[in-house]
């Protein structure tokens, strides 16, 4: 907590001098607010975080072309925080705005892009409308598996990801072969006590019973 309090004590006085020699609409006051925003999601203070998302938001749309990758930035951030507060028809909303905007900000294999369409499975998965969240986590790990290199994180999320909702959705063989791939990943990529590396095998086994 002490790194935390450091951190939000450091992004204040910066924001505090930012505000004397800015103007009030200026893009680094964004990024000050957008970072102290940061911290209190860290910190689990969400009413607080959101609170700093939305000024840095307010500044995004005043001071940036439309399809900004910064204001796409503002959407998903904002959109984290209504995760973890599971309002979920919240997320879906700044969710879909990131999304709408990257589209237009990025290229179409871009790795932030996948991350767009993920968040907004993840968002669909948790409302229990699986069908929605399988096409839009297809999405994502097309654009993963030509965007990464075949042993990135990122992808050994989406494989993740896409196994638990077919297990979800009662499809054991696919979960299985999914999981199987993040497995493959993180065991050679990460230390065998590793948290990833243990979930995995759990992931695995879990499937096998089932079928």
């Amino acid at each position: 907590m002490g790194d935390y309090s450091r951190a939000l004590s450091y992004y204040e006085k910066s924001l505090e001098i930012s505000k004397k020699i800015l103007p009030p609409n200026h893009p680094d006051l964004a990024s000050s607010y957008n970072n102290i925003g940061m911290v209190y999601d860290d910190m689990g203070e969400y009413s607080k975080a959101l609170s700093s998302y939305e000024r840095s938001l307010e500044i995004r749309k005043i001071a940036l072309p439309p399809n900004h990758p910064d204001l796409a930035n503002s959407y998903n951030n904002i959109g984290i925080v209504y995760i973890e507060m599971g309002e979920y028809s919240k997320a879906l909303t700044y969710y879909e705005k990131d999304l709408e905007i990257s589209l237009k900000a990025l290229p179409p294999n871009h790795p932030d892009l996948a991350n767009s369409y993920n968040n907004i499975g993840i968002v669909y998965r948790e409302m229990g409308e699986y069908s929605k969240a399988l096409t839009y986590y297809e999405k994502d790990l097309e654009i993963s598996l030509k965007a990464l290199p075949p042993n990135h994180p990122d992808l050994a999320t989406s494989y993740h990801n896409m196994g638990l909702l077919c297990e979800n959705m009662g499809d054991y063989s696919k979960a299985l072969h999914f999981h199987e791939r993040t497995r493959a990943i993180v065991q050679k990529t990460l230390p065998p006590t590793h948290p990833h590396v243990v979930q995995s095998k759990s992931d695995v086994e879990r499937v096998k019973e089932k079928m």
